[in-house]
């Protein structure tokens, strides 16, 4: 039985609900809960569309545990992307069926990819959004991928290079996300959205999924693995761990360049 992530269909509509409180940090465990609850819908003859959301109030995702990952070597931190990357977009390309993510509250780094993965995203206009990996030591490794496609080159650079936190309203302007309703009204929205593909006719949904999918993918894949290598250098060099010590401490990281 699933310890973080709860699965109900509700009118045709797979609702996944991640709750690791206090703020959704990743582990292996929440990755893996949240891949399986995909694979679940993906094979539930009652859902005919899915939902991705969060049960913490204002928190979607604050991203990977970064006392966990303070803890790993590159090649523990490959083992925890296996599952939270490859897994869960195999899993996804797969589904057969529309995702909506429901970003009800603040939305980090990982926490962001759980989000984009899916193909359409409703956010809370109280979210806040981005991608801080840079400011702790490790690389946003998806979003080095995701990101330019969808914001464009320059736009996308200043977001990850900087590590700001922007707006659910700026990620809409950007791309990123599809309405940005008030929290109150993300989950209605969501369900309003999912609820009308879940009543188109099965097969041909599925099928145009699949060929947006294929359509889209192009070099994703390759481009991920690529950049998921370069991560987990990342993660063994010394100024990686002292940005993570120095986050887990609250004070200002004393890097040496390597």
């Amino acid at each position: 039985m699933a310890q973080f992530v709860e699965y109900e269909v509700v009118e045709g509509v797979a609702e996944i609900t991640m709750n690791r409180g206090p703020v959704n940090a990743i582990n292996m465990q929440l990755a893996r809960e949240v891949v399986d609850a995909y694979h679940r819908a993906r094979h539930d003859d009652q859902a005919r569309a899915v939902i991705l959301t969060s049960a913490l109030p204002t928190v979607f995702s604050a991203g990977v545990d970064l006392k966990v990952a303070l803890d790993y070597d590159g090649q523990q931190l490959r083992r925890l992307i296996e599952v939270f990357y490859y897994e869960m977009h195999e899993a996804l390309y797969r589904m057969g069926k529309p995702v909506i993510a429901a970003v009800n509250g603040h939305a980090r780094a990982a926490g962001v990819t759980w989000a984009v993965s899916c193909d359409m995203v409703i956010a809370a206009e109280e979210a806040g959004m981005g991608y801080p990996e840079i400011d702790v030591g490790l690389l946003p490794a998806m979003h080095l991928v995701h990101l330019p496609r969808q914001a464009g080159r320059h736009r996308a650079a200043q977001l990850l290079f900087t590590g700001d936190i922007v707006s659910a309203q700026q990620m809409r302007e950007l791309g990123v996300v599809n309405e940005v309703v008030p929290r109150d009204q993300v989950m209605a929205r969501a369900r309003e959205l999912a609820r009308r593909l879940a009543r188109k006719s099965p097969i041909a949904m599925r099928m145009l999924r699949d060929a947006f999918m294929r359509a889209n993918d192009l070099d994703y894949r390759r481009a991920m693995e690529a950049v998921v290598d370069t991560m987990c250098l990342l993660k063994d060099s010394a100024d990686s761990r002292e940005a993570l010590r120095a986050f887990v401490e609250k004070r200002d990281p004393v890097f040496t360049g390597a």
